[in-house]
């Protein structure tokens, strides 16, 4: 988890970008909008950039790869097309790299693009990435892995293996409450034991969200978070109830909190030991990964990021 020995400034990198334009682009064109927006992306940078690696991928398993060379390409802009899922494995990859990741938002929910601040059109988003700032934004990290956005447990992991991809195509974010409510009466609640610095918290609950990013199935977790306000935000939705879930899910889908995190029931953190009775495993930005208990950390501006130039970097 240590960075690269030498790390251009934002400053520096920001100006290469602009000067040599050398520009990677990985596109998941499996994700909800990947196939059928690839070829516009593609010819929209060729336009605009020296594209010196290409890479669409239809099988989400060839995405680490298929990243990996993008970084080592010699692009100090590495543009990836997906969702939250893709836009995941590429900030673990890309993680305490001397590149610059630049978003194209073609997924379901899109909380990482939301979280920054980018617009979900396209034309827009792409306007970004030769009008925005090199801004550099928190990760998560657990189980060995970077993630964006949330670590999850309880209902969550249910509805990660069980959401139907037709169904996700047809509704978008739609399709994860709605699957959740399907899915919760067969449902058991868990403890969870939380180890925050000295304190400890004990909580029962159907589902535990540990979140980086601001967002969560499309929504803002509160009126305060963000991707570079160096805090791990833990909450939970409901309790062991069963109707209070629903009511809390509803709520979140529909509306989304409103409230700053002092003024809920949020716990803010830099590191958290979470153990549960009985054990379960993570969702870790919608794949399964790892199991409890384990170690959840912040890691401070470890992602260099396309934004645009309102965009308040820390």
């Amino acid at each position: 988890m240590t960075g690269p020995v030498h790390q251009r400034s934002k400053a520096a990198l920001d100006a290469d970008i602009r000067a040599r334009r050398r520009t990677a682009l990985v596109v998941n064109v499996r994700s909800r909008r990947g196939r059928r927006h690839f070829a516009t992306v593609h010819r929209r940078l060729q336009a605009t950039a020296e594209l010196v690696d290409v890479r669409p991928v239809a099988d989400p398993r060839g995405l680490p790869e298929a990243l990996a060379a993008a970084a080592d390409s010699g692009a100090d802009l590495v543009v990836v097309g997906g969702g939250d899922g893709t836009l995941s494995e590429a900030a673990h990859q890309l993680a305490h790299r001397d590149v610059c990741l630049g978003v194209v938002p073609l997924g379901t929910t899109n909380n990482f693009a939301r979280g920054l601040g980018l617009p979900l059109r396209l034309p827009a988003a792409l306007r970004v990435l030769t009008d925005g700032k090199v801004a550099d934004v928190d990760l998560g990290h657990v189980a060995g892995r970077h993630f964006a956005n949330l670590t999850s447990l309880g209902l969550s992991v249910q509805v990660a293996e069980h959401v139907p991809h037709r169904l996700k195509r047809v509704l978008g974010r739609a399709a994860y409450p709605l699957t959740a409510l399907a899915l919760l009466p067969g449902h058991r609640p868990f403890t969870a034991r939380l180890r925050i610095g000295e304190e400890v918290h004990e909580l029962a609950t159907h589902q535990l969200n540990i979140a980086n990013g601001s967002h969560h199935a499309g929504r803002a977790i509160a009126s305060d978070t963000g991707l570079d306000d160096r805090e791990l935000v833990v909450y939970r939705l409901g309790d062991a109830n069963r109707l209070r879930l629903s009511l809390a899910t509803v709520r979140q889908t529909v509306i989304g909190p409103r409230r700053p995190l002092d003024r809920t029931r949020f716990l803010t953190a830099g590191e958290v030991w979470l153990e549960t009775d009985p054990p379960l495993a993570l969702d870790v930005d919608g794949e399964i990964r790892g199991r409890t208990p384990v170690q959840i950390a912040l890691e401070a501006n470890a992602l260099r990021v396309m934004v645009g130039t309102a965009f308040p970097d820390r």
